[in-house]
C-alpha cells in the first residue's frame, strides 16, 4: 500500500481527535501506528484508551510541559525545543527503519510556528518519506508548502465553541 500524507489544520476544535481515530482505525487493521504529540505534556483521555492497545500504538510525547510557549522564559523554551527536536528525529528514525506503518506528528504545527522544528526540515521529510509511511500532520496554520504537499487536507473551521462562554475544558471531551 502506497502511503499518503494528511493534514489536519484549522481554528476549530478536533485535528487530534481526527488523527487519533485514524490511528485506531489502522491499528484496528493490524498496523503499527506512532503518535509523536509536540508541546503537549498533559494527560488526556485518547492517551489513556491508547495505552492499553500495548506496542503496537506507541506514544511519544513531551513531559510535563504546562505552559504555552509565549509564556516560557528562555531556558524553559531552549529545554521545550531540546525535546520537541528529540520528538522530531524520533518520528524520522521510525519511518526510515520500516517498523511503523502510519505515524501521526500531532502539533507539529504550532512546533513549527515556536520555531522548535524548522519548516523546511519537515518539508524534506515529508517529500522523503518512505512509499510505505501513512503520514498525518496536525495544528494551526499549516504552512502552504505542507498543504501543497499533502494527498488529504482538512480544515476545521471553529464556528462556536464553549470557551466564549467561559466553559472550562472537560475531561472526557476537551481532554
Amino acid at each position: 500500500m502506497e502511503g499518503l500524507v494528511h493534514v489536519y489544520t484549522g481554528d476549530g476544535k478536533g485535528k487530534t481527535t481526527a488523527a487519533v481515530g485514524l490511528g485506531v482505525r489502522a491499528y484496528g487493521r493490524g498496523m503499527k501506528v506512532l503518535l509523536i504529540q509536540f508541546l503537549k505534556g498533559m494527560e488526556t483521555g485518547e492517551l489513556r484508551a491508547v495505552k492499553a492497545f500495548g506496542s503496537g500504538f506507541e506514544i511519544a510525547r513531551s513531559k510535563e510541559i504546562v505552559k504555552f510557549t509565549w509564556q516560557m522564559d528562555e531556558h524553559e523554551r531552549k529545554e521545550t525545543e531540546k525535546m520537541q527536536v528529540k520528538l522530531f528525529e524520533k518520528a524520522q528514525i521510525a519511518a526510515a527503519g520500516g517498523e511503523k506503518n502510519l505515524i501521526i506528528l500531532d502539533e507539529i504545527m504550532a512546533a513549527i510556528k515556536a520555531g522548535m522544528i524548522r519548516k523546511e526540515d519537515v518539508l524534506k521529510f515529508v517529500e522523503n518519506k518512505p512509499a510505505n509511511v501513512e503520514l498525518v500532520l496536525t495544528g494551526r496554520q499549516a504552512p502552504k508548502e505542507l498543504i501543497e504537499l499533502a494527498d488529504y487536507v482538512s480544515e476545521i473551521k471553529a464556528v462556536k465553541h464553549p470557551m466564549e462562554k467561559g466553559i472550562k475544558a472537560r475531561k472526557g471531551i476537551e481532554n
